[in-house]
């Protein structure tokens, strides 16, 4: 049988010495590493025909084989390296044997980046943006269509390819710098090799590869490093808890489990409460995680240890390799949560300073708050999530622009009771708070496209604690009245495309009302960009009467007032009930308009308006 064994190995090693020979490595991911991480054991995946068959060896200072790991597939081995504290960057090879018969493979070690700014983590003194890609402009229409892809571009398809790219992008980076966003967010990136309504990017086909429409994995680099010149971070949406049909795994799983619920998909029922519910079921709690979202998004197991590592590395990869400010993380409550904790403490064991926030759609605070880095709970588990979107403001305020200024009460208060809810939160200066993303209806839409509400809302939103991020075309009133289609809010960004009437980034063809929008958010975020009290000020607020609502960012240096009156009539505000906070000062200035107040005693206030003022003492 061994010498049986031995020619079946021999002649599998003689056509892999041709062309499309049967024993070629076709994979090897990552396609490198860095020397210097804290975490020494790096994972190499490598996938080709029958390749379980070979012993790994490697002959290179400071690098030794730790383990292999052979799984059901014969076509996967698993090889992990031991990279020590003394492991000379460069390349060095890995050969494959099978008794005297040898291939080798050149793998590349190279060195983590020294600069302590080359990733450090966006903060409340940033303003996010966040970017569609193939929505916001089509920089190289070369790379629009590919043969191997099947999603061809077809701009008349709300849900089909349009053709935006990363070059895109970076042709419009002096418009993002002087509208004052300091970061951008960018929806996935990564190859989507689906045959339907590909662009959003959330059904990831290969871990390792800039989708081809997109641009390249270099141009993403060199995208980030552009960004970086003018002052603005690259946060990169990442998908861990499921992947697309069409993932080149799918037509060879290494392991029998995978996927959850692997060969006989069951779709979850979304109770993401399970996760901290003292109550829940065992059985609750396996079907909302493991269970899919729909068939086209086969659902990641990730307690099993290969598939950890490798979603762990993939992410720590993009991280070294771009420089990121951030990674946001949709769906966070479906993972395996103690694998979400270990992915995070991973990633901030690498990079200290770095910044992670993950989506919780919960209206509630008790259940976005446990989630956060810092949180005491009863069920002893830690997270280690720096941040987390405030989706129970965002719900709250948007109510109280859209209330009936005629409910008893006023409008303000649930939001009033909202944000005192922040008692619950380890970091609320941290937390995201946004009006609108690219999964709900735009924030001009949901206001009924009435401006005098949407300018409150751009006030709030400069102001409030946290760190505010707006959706690409909130700048300029975009809306999508009589629709939720996803593929409608998500429209193209006038002027990113050749013959496009209408140009956003110059200002060409717009209305008066979107011009008015633009510099409205472009003074506010400029304003909050050399702000050192919004960025780290205290914040006080005072309990709404009527449908007044007025709070302050202050610190030693400055007081900020903010004043937003929800009524439909002029209000008279008696200013006395602040004097904790406005001490004495006697005037103040709207920051938006350069009209100057006298707050000695009260503040007549126009309907349906906001005052930003900076005190004068």
């Amino acid at each position: 049988m061994r010498l049986v064994r031995l020619a079946i190995i021999a002649f599998l090693l003689t056509l892999s010495a041709a062309p499309g020979g049967a024993q070629e490595i076709e994979r090897i991911e990552p396609p490198f590493w860095w020397a210097g991480f804290e975490h020494r054991e790096l994972q190499l995946m490598l996938h080709g025909n029958n390749i379980s068959l070979l012993t790994p060896a490697v002959d290179h200072e400071g690098v030794s084989i730790s383990r292999v790991v052979r799984v059901a597939s014969p076509n996967y081995l698993f090889v992990y390296l031991d990279i020590g504290p003394g492991a000379e960057p460069g390349p060095f090879d890995i050969a494959f044997s099978e008794g005297d018969y040898t291939i080798t493979r050149t793998y590349e070690l190279r060195r983590k980046n020294p600069d302590a700014g080359h990733v450090k983590g966006f903060t409340s003194a940033d303003a996010i943006y966040l970017i569609m890609p193939d929505r916001f402009a089509n920089g190289d229409p070369n790379n629009d269509e590919f043969y191997f892809l099947d999603d061809k571009l077809d701009r008349d398809d709300p849900y089909g390819r349009h053709g935006g790219d990363l070059k895109g992008i970076e042709n419009h980076l002096d418009y993002i710098a002087g509208m004052g966003f300091t970061s951008v967010w960018l929806n996935p990136v990564l190859e989507i090799a689906m045959p339907v309504a590909s662009y959003h990017g959330y059904a990831t086909t290969d871990y390792y590869a800039v989708d081809p429409r997109l641009g390249t994995n270099e141009q993403l680099r060199q995208l980030a490093a552009k960004m970086k010149a003018r002052g603005i971070g690259m946060i990169m949406d990442q998908a861990v808890n499921h992947i697309g049909s069409g993932h080149w795994w799918m037509d060879d799983l290494p392991t029998s489990d995978w996927l959850n619920f692997q060969g006989d998909p069951v779709m979850t029922p979304h109770r993401r409460t399970t996760n901290m519910d003292p109550h829940a079921s065992e059985y609750d709690k396996t079907l909302h995680a493991d269970g899919w979202f729909v068939e086209s998004l086969p659902d990641l197991n990730q307690r099993n240890p290969l598939l950890a590592d490798y979603l762990i590395q993939s992410s720590i990869w993009w991280v070294e390799y771009a420089g990121l400010q951030g990674i946001r993380v949709g769906s966070w409550p479906y993972p395996e949560k103690h694998f979400m904790s270990e992915w995070t403490r991973r990633i901030l064991q690498e990079f200290p300073d770095f910044n992670i926030v993950g989506e919780e759609w919960s209206e509630l605070p008790a259940v976005t708050s446990y989630w956060q880095r810092g949180q005491h709970k009863d069920d002893a588990y830690e997270s280690f999530l720096p941040s987390v979107f405030d989706f129970p403001t965002q719900a709250a305020f948007t109510r109280a622009l859209t209330g009936d200024p005629e409910s008893y009460g006023g409008v303000w208060m649930s939001l009033y009771e909202i944000v005192a809810m922040d008692f619950l939160y380890p970091d609320p200066m941290n937390l995201v708070i946004f009006p609108g993303n690219h999964e709900m209806d735009r924030i001009y839409t949901q206001l009924d496209e009435n401006f005098d509400l949407y300018r409150m809302a751009m006030v709030y939103y400069a102001t409030m604690r946290g760190i505010p991020q707006f959706f690409y075309g909130d700048e300029i009133v975009a809306s999508h009245p009589g629709t939720s289609s996803h593929g409608e809010l998500r429209s193209d960004f006038p002027g990113g495309w050749d013959g496009d009437t209408v140009n956003a980034y110059t200002g060409e063809g717009l209305t008066e009302k979107q011009r008015d929008a633009q510099q409205l958010v472009r003074t506010l975020l400029n304003w909050r960009k050399n702000n050192s009290t919004i960025h780290h000020g205290k914040f006080m607020h005072f309990a709404p009467i009527g449908n007044v609502y007025v709070y302050f960012r202050y610190d030693a240096d400055l007081t900020i007032m903010v004043i937003l009156n929800r009524d439909e009539e002029t209000v008279a505000l008696d200013t006395g009930r602040f004097a904790e906070r406005i001490g004495d000062a006697t005037h103040g200035t709207d920051v938006v308009t350069g009209q100057r107040f006298n707050i000695e005693d009260s503040l007549v206030l126009e309907p349906r308006s906001a005052l930003l003022l900076e005190l004068e003492r």
